[in-house]
């Protein structure tokens, strides 16, 4: 793989508006307010980079091959009132940019949605930080002084922080799409907290209510969810918008990790692939 370094010139403008659009809003935008990236993404326009252009020295990389790893962007479900306030993103809940209710449902019970409602159940810090908590939560002993580790009282999980549902649209096991060694103790996890687990569900409107499903393909038993907020982990679509742009230039782009294959997100899959690339070019 070769690069190569030159002045910028006016023809870049457009090119280069739209690497640092894409960077602004597939990775900035989850730590930033929709205003702030706004605000920032006006500096960056093809008239505004021309603009700077003409007053600086600017450098830009050509490269031959590039290697495109932008991640993943969550999906849009569809879902009528998804614009309520009651809606919230899973993003913003782990990034601590959203107060959320006492009264949850999770909408897709996937990796991300398991991982949203062990946050949202436990109080911080977690035990899996104190050890001694941690034996207490699952009723682990001291094996040179109770049979087996187990401790006689048996597990004693501390109370839930809030009340969770975990929806999802298949009728099979929540969870089981997860790890085999590890997808037992997240089940075990959310069963110690209370969570309410509710499949083969469609997911029909939020509003003031809460949420409103129904059950089957038939839409049967609608009902409404009596909660103060509705977070959406229904999946991840790949990011590519880097992608594009480089490949219309001409420029042979290997993607990888999440931006390759969103589905059932994968590390050591794309670890694997990214090293082996490295290798290779």
């Amino acid at each position: 793989m070769s690069i190569a370094v030159r002045i910028a010139q006016a023809a870049d403008a457009d090119g280069i508006s739209r690497v640092i659009l894409a960077a602004l809003h597939s990775s900035n935008a989850r730590d930033y307010p929709a205003d702030v990236i706004a605000r920032v993404a006006g500096n960056f326009t093809p008239d505004a980079v021309l603009e700077l252009l003409r007053r600086r020295s600017v450098l830009v990389a050509v490269q031959d091959e590039v290697i495109v790893a932008t991640g993943v962007t969550p999906r849009d479900p569809g879902i009528e009132g998804q614009d309520h306030p009651k809606v919230l993103s899973y993003i913003d809940v782990l990034a601590g940019n959203a107060e959320v209710g006492e009264k949850v449902a999770v909408i897709g019970a996937g990796g991300i949605g398991f991982d949203v409602t062990e946050f949202l159940v436990q109080e911080h810090p977690s035990p899996t930080v104190n050890v001694e908590e941690w034996l207490e939560e699952w009723g682990v002993g001291d094996p040179e002084k109770v049979p087996g580790g187990l401790a006689a009282q048996g597990p004693k999980p501390s109370a839930p922080a809030r009340q969770v549902t975990l929806l999802q649209r298949k009728t099979s096991k929540h969870g089981a799409g997860l790890g085999k060694t590890t997808g037992w103790i997240h089940r075990s996890s959310l069963r110690m907290k209370d969570v309410n687990f509710i499949g083969g569900v469609n997911y029909e409107r939020v509003g003031d209510e809460g949420l409103m499903i129904s059950e089957g393909e038939a839409r049967e038993n609608p009902r409404w969810l009596d909660v103060d907020n509705v977070i959406l982990c229904s999946g991840q679509e790949s990011l590519r918008d880097l992608a594009e742009p480089l490949e219309a230039k001409g420029v042979t782009v290997h993607i990888v990790g999440g931006a390759d294959k969103a589905a059932e997100l994968d590390a050591k899959r794309a670890i694997n692939k990214a090293a082996r690339l490295a290798a290779v070019i």
